[in-house]
Order: C-alpha cells, then sequence, then structure tokens
C-alpha cells in the first residue's frame, strides 16, 4: 500500500503546503461496517489543513481519486478517510501476487533465532503443559523461519537430579530387572510408574516417622528413601560406574518414548543439549562477575547479586560450598548457546511460573555486558487445564500426552463417522485422518489463543466442525480440493473479469493479508494471529462458496476465475495451517 502513503504525502504536499513523512500516514484496514477496503485517519493532517478531520479527508480522498486510478472511491467518517480500490486492483493482486510461486515467501533477512522447547524431565512422560510447550515452540519457530530467519529449534533435556535418582532407586529396589520389552510398556511410562512409586514409599516413611514424634520437616530429611536418593545422586557426581550405567539404560528408555511422542506431536529439533553436561558451567561466570563487581560474597562464601536497585531482590548464583543453583547452569548455558551459534535472538519457551527466573537471568547477563543479552527473550505461557481441573504430576494423575493424543484421535473418529465424513475411506486412510483431526484439533485450540493466557481445553469443543476450530479449517480445505478435483482445476490462464462481487473481494481482500500476518506474528512470538488469520480466511471461503457457484458459474471465464481463487485460498489454509504444525487433508 506505499503507492498510497506516497499519494497522500504528496497530497499534503500540495494542498496544505507541507512536507510530512511517509511514517505519519497511518494507513488501517476499513472496519466492517462501513465501505473501503483502507482507511487513513485524517486527524494529524488538521495541524496543516486548519480545517475539521471531515473537510480534510475530503479533501485527501479527492486527491488521492483524481491522482490514482487504483482509487475508486472514498467515504469519510468523522476523521476516517475509507477507501475502496479499484477491482481491477484487487484482480491484479490475485494474478500477480497471490497465486504466484513466492506469494507470502520472505527473503533470508540474515538473522539468526534460536528457539528452545520442550525441555522434559527424563523421570516421567510428557504431559498436558508440556503439548502447549512443544506446540507452542516449533510453531514459532516455523513462523520465524517463514519471516526470513535461520532458526535453530533446541531442547535442553534435564536428564540429571534428584528427581531421576528417585525414579531409579524405584526401579532398584522393586523393579525385578522389568524393561520397556519385558512390560510391553512405552520407555517414559515405565520410568514415570518409578517416580511415582518412590513419591508413594516416601509418603509412608514420613508418615511413620511422623507417629515416631518427628515433625513433618525432620520426616521429610529423616526418611530412608530421600537419603538414598541424595547418596545415589552424590555416587552420579562422582561418576561411580554401577550408578552411571543404569542412569544410562534408563535415560534411553525415557528417550525412546519421548521420541515416539515427539512424532505424534509433529515436533523435531535441530540441536539437543542434555544438564548432565551444562550443569557445571557458569562457574567460570561467576568468577568474571566477582572480578568486574557485579557479584558479591557473604562471610560463609556464598556468591550474590544486589538487584534491588532494579526492583528485584539480593539473588543467590553460587552456594557457599561452591555448588551451583539453577541460575548458575542458566548463565552458563546462555553462554555456551551464544558461543555455538552466535544467534541475534535466542527464545525460552518456558511457562509463567518462570518470569521471575528470566528476568533474572536476563539483567545479570546484560550487567556482565553480554551484548547478546539484549536478544534474549522469554516467551511465557499460561497453565493448560482440562475441565476436571489443574494437572499433577506426582501423585500419577498428570494428564498424559500420548493418553490426550489418543482421545483426540477417538474423538475425533466420533464426530467423523457420525457426520459421514469417511465414506469410501480404505482403514488406513480413516485411522491417517482421524490423527490429522485429532492433532489440528488439539494444536488449534491451544494455539488459537494468545500464549500468556491460561486456558481450559475441552476435546469435544475443539473437534467441533462447525466452531472456531482446526476441523473447521480442515474440511474447507477439503472442501476447496474437493470442487477442484471435480473441475480437473489447472491453472495456467489469467481470465478476463472485470467486475467483483462483494464476497469475491472480500475474499481477495483476506488472502492478501498473509504476509503482513506472518511478519506481525514472528514479531509477537504470537501463533494465535495465523491460527485467527487462517480462520477468518475459512470463514469467508465459505461465505463465498454458499453465495457464489463456482462449477455452475454463468460462463467459462467466471467458473475459471472462482476455481482459480479457491485455489488460491486452499494454498494460503495450507501454508497458514502448517505453520501451526497442522496438516490438512485433501478429502474428507
Amino acid at each position: 500500500m506505499n503507492f498510497i502513503i506516497d499519494t497522500t504525502v504528496k497530497a499534503v504536499k500540495q494542498l496544505y503546503q507541507t512536507d510530512i513523512e511517509p511514517s505519519a500516514v497511518g494507513l488501517q484496514e476499513t472496519r466492517k461496517e462501513f465501505e473501503g477496503q483502507i482507511t487513513i485517519v485524517t486527524f494529524p493532517f488538521t495541524r496543516f489543513s486548519k480545517k475539521s478531520p471531515e473537510q480534510t479527508g475530503a479533501e485527501i480522498g479527492e486527491y488521492l481519486k483524481n491522482e490514482l486510478q487504483e482509487v475508486a472511491a472514498f467515504n469519510v467518517i468523522k476523521g476516517f478517510l475509507n477507501i475502496s480500490l479499484a477491482d481491477s486492483y484487487w484482480l491484479n493482486q490475485l494474478y500477480t501476487d497471490i497465486l504466484t510461486d513466492d506469494f507470502a515467501v520472505f527473503k533470508p533477512n540474515g538473522k539468526k533465532v534460536m528457539v528452545e522447547y520442550s525441555s522434559p524431565n527424563t523421570n516421567k512422560p510428557l504431559h498436558l503443559g508440556h503439548v502447549r510447550n512443544n506446540l507452542l515452540g516449533y510453531s514459532v519457530a516455523e513462523i520465524l523461519s517463514a519471516a526470513g530467519y535461520e532458526v535453530i529449534k533446541a531442547n535442553l533435556v534435564n536428564d540429571r537430579g534428584i528427581h531421576i535418582c528417585k525414579s531409579m532407586l524405584a526401579w532398584q529396589k522393586f523393579g525385578n530387572g522389568e524393561t520397556p520389552q519385558s512390560t510391553g510398556l512405552k520407555g517414559d511410562h515405565l520410568v514415570g510408574q518409578y517416580y511415582v512409586l518412590f513419591d508413594k514409599e516416601y509418603k509412608k516413611q514420613i508418615d511413620e516417622l511422623k507417629v515416631a514424634g518427628q515433625t513433618e520437616d525432620e520426616a521429610k530429611k529423616n526418611a530412608p528413601a530421600i537419603k538414598e536418593a541424595q547418596e545415589m545422586l552424590r555416587k552420579w557426581e562422582t561418576g561411580d560406574t554401577e550408578v552411571i550405567s543404569l542412569w544410562k539404560t534408563m535415560n534411553s528408555w525415557v528417550y525412546e518414548g519421548f521420541d515416539v511422542t515427539y512424532k505424534k506431536l509433529g515436533v523435531d529439533f535441530d540441536k539437543f543439549y542434555y544438564e548432565s553436561n551444562t550443569y557445571l558451567l557458569g562457574k567460570d561466570i561467576i568468577d568474571e562477575g566477582l572480578q568486574k563487581g557485579v557479584f558479591f560474597k557473604k562471610e560463609d562464601n556464598s556468591v550474590w547479586i544486589d538487584l534491588t536497585a532494579d526492583g528485584l531482590d539480593e539473588k543467590l548464583v553460587l552456594r557457599g560450598d561452591g555448588t551451583s543453583v539453577y541460575i548458575t547452569q542458566d548463565l552458563g548455558t546462555a553462554q555456551l548457546k551464544y558461543d555455538e551459534f552466535k544467534m541475534d535472538q535466542s527464545i525460552y519457551v518456558v511457562g509463567n511460573e518462570q518470569d521471575y527466573h528470566f528476568k533474572v537471568l536476563f539483567l545479570i547477563l546484560d550487567k556482565l555486558g553480554k551484548t547478546w543479552a539484549k536478544g534474549l527473550y522469554h516467551l511465557s505461557y499460561g497453565m493448560v487445564d482440562l475441565p476436571s481441573g489443574k494437572m499433577k504430576s506426582r501423585e500419577g494423575t498428570v494428564v498424559d500426552a500420548d493418553d490426550l493424543i489418543n482421545e483426540m484421535e477417538q474423538t475425533a473418529k466420533q464426530q467423523t463417522e457420525a457426520l459421514g465424513k469417511v465414506d469410501g475411506f480404505s482403514e488406513n486412510e480413516k485411522q491417517e485422518l482421524y490423527h490429522t483431526i485429532g492433532m489440528g484439533a488439539l494444536k488449534y485450540f491451544l494455539l488459537k489463543v494468545d500464549p500468556k493466557k491460561r486456558l481450559l481445553f475441552d476435546p469435544n469443543e475443539s473437534v467441533d466442525f462447525q466452531g472456531h476450530t482446526g476441523p473447521f479449517i480442515q474440511y474447507t480445505h477439503a472442501r476447496i480440493k474437493s470442487v477442484l478435483a471435480r473441475a480437473e482445476y489447472i491453472n495456467n490462464t489469467t481470465v478476463s473479469v472485470s467486475l467483483l462481487a462483494d464476497v469475491e473481494r472480500d475474499l481477495i481482500v483476506t488472502l492478501t493479508q498473509f504476509p503482513a500476518v506472518i511478519a506481525q506474528a514472528a514479531d509477537g512470538h504470537n501463533p494465535g494471529l495465523v491460527a485467527n488469520y487462517v480462520y477468518e480466511v475459512a470463514k469467508v471461503f465459505n461465505k463465498f462458496y454458499h453465495e457464489k457457484s463456482i462449477l455452475q458459474a454463468e460462463d467459462e471465464q467466471l467458473k475459471q476465475f472462482r476455481l482459480q481463487l479457491s485455489a488460491a485460498t486452499a494454498k494460503v489454509i495450507s501454508k497458514g495451517m502448517g505453520l501451526l504444525g497442522i496438516n490438512v487433508p485433501e478429502r474428507m
């Protein structure tokens, strides 16, 4: 729309003898209740015109209409100049832009960004919270890549610590040598069961010690189970061969299980970091901070940073005995990642309970003079609730990702069969379709909402073929593909249509917005913008489909034009949903 901006600058110069910058021209989409597609805000120009906003708008509108053949008409409502662009302009957009192979394809911008997401613990399966994290991270990475960035998808696996020792200890005591192969269980589920078992044993011991007269805190510290787990962690840290061997074995079971879940979720990674390799990092950064006077030592030799001047508090960065705290290794890992990839931006996809932690981490790196700290960003997201309440982990009542995926496939199967949408499908095609619809429903429901918002996930609502859902958009795509197949459509001609119906124009206008939506979603790290845009495209197409006959159009030229418009819509839906990690079926 630069031609409108440039001509408005000329209008202000000619009408009011004033030079303005192009950035002073505010363009926005015309509100649905008014005529037009583009709106210019005229209030800022009244300083130069010395006239009312309405009169100023009318004068600028008249100038634009005389100077630009693309401007068909205009109207002024208060201080808003609404411009209707000519059908020839929109048709030109369709043929020279939307239908071309490089529509909404961004050139590489020379910037590199890392998106770190998933970050699972190796003592239990992935759960509903991880699902939102994985889908959000993957989608943000895809959107950034589409917007021209070079993207590295990273996964920092929490593969060490007391929680893993708890699973290992319980397996040693009660496992009788069982394996994923011997039990038929996925490895992450098997290891997760032992984590739950440890917790039951630990609680039983706490209760026994309390009966024997110890306080709750004493019992928690003195229970034999926790002491044994702490001893196992000490052995792990000193490289005890037996403990390391068991750790490697049980972690390998978990990774095999994770791989299956990741594949079902349709997410992947370019780079894995493991906490067992990074937990000792950061101590050199502590020394650097002490030398620079950014950190200070207390009498017990512990190292701190004072952030009270920044509205935060004093923060421990190294214990008195020289052992790390979480922030120590996060400082070291941030440096490691930058040294390896030299990226312009590093995005951490982590739940909002860590907001304070990341605020502190980024601030410390900035105070240490790390120039790359300006490119660090915490993509914080809210908890996912199910209608039955909040997720729990240790009690074994966690909403498991694999169970959720299976439930989504079953829900998709019931809804799809009830609507008779799988007639003529083979059994394999049906199963594939149920997975595509189930995952489309889950992903769309979790991604259409602003990441920061907490959300209540309702599986049934998410699969509604008539709602603001993934399956509604998937069905729209399949409907278009069915029409194109019946017409044996091949796009190889520009047809001569001169007048557009309102709904045809609306659809072209909506499609032209796709590149801007990708750019906005990339800037805001918000897949919800893409999700809601693609829903809007599907809605406008369905209105067009119901109001205008495609295959029975009045003449061949019009039929060909409507087929081209339909094909362009399918292309945008397919690419837009792809940015959310959602597949769209060719038929259903």
